[in-house]
């Protein structure tokens, strides 16, 4: 079952993942939000559509735009909405 890893803390585990250009995307109900600030940044994706992003705060430590989701993703990627990724030294595993 993949886990999303960072500070020693699971910040979400689930075996319903979906995995997009090697990116694992957790269902919501399998993150644990109160790790998640969201923050004020957006990037866009040609075929996926606008990300949005949050920082990850663990023991007081923050680890800015490290989760992010695709709210309203474009029909291409339809099957990533309502799922979070992670990365910038998130273990995923």
């Amino acid at each position: 079952m993949p886990r999303a890893i960072w500070e020693e803390t699971v910040l979400a585990d689930s075996d319903s993942c979906v995995v997009v250009e090697g990116n694992q995307y957790f269902p919501l109900d399998s993150v644990r939000k109160e790790y998640l600030q969201p923050v004020d940044k957006t990037t866009t994706c040609s075929w996926k559509g606008t990300a949005s992003y949050y920082d990850i705060v663990v023991n007081g430590k923050r680890n800015a735009g490290a989760a992010w989701y695709y709210a309203d993703p474009k029909p291409a990627a339809d099957e990533i909405k309502g799922r979070i990724a992670f990365w910038k030294g998130v273990r995923v595993e």
